[in-house]
């Protein structure tokens, strides 16, 4: 079985150009709407989600015609 190929996150901010040393991106999971953000610098990165003052997960409504 092949894997469907879909865009399943949004990146709704990027801080860091295309050729700084280190990149930050907020990115959105479609289907859950739950923010995740990515950090490279250099070779190594990092993914977290992004959480609330309480812990809970920082969750954005996903319009329909984005999903």
């Amino acid at each position: 079985m092949k894997p469907e190929k879909t865009n399943r996150f949004i990146c709704t901010e990027i801080s860091g150009g295309a050729f700084a040393a280190t990149q930050q991106r907020v990115l959105v999971d479609r289907k859950t709407g739950v923010n995740y953000l990515w950090t490279s610098a250099g070779y190594a990165g990092g993914l977290t989600v992004l959480v609330d003052a309480e812990g809970r997960p920082i969750v954005t409504p996903v319009p329909r015609d984005e999903e």
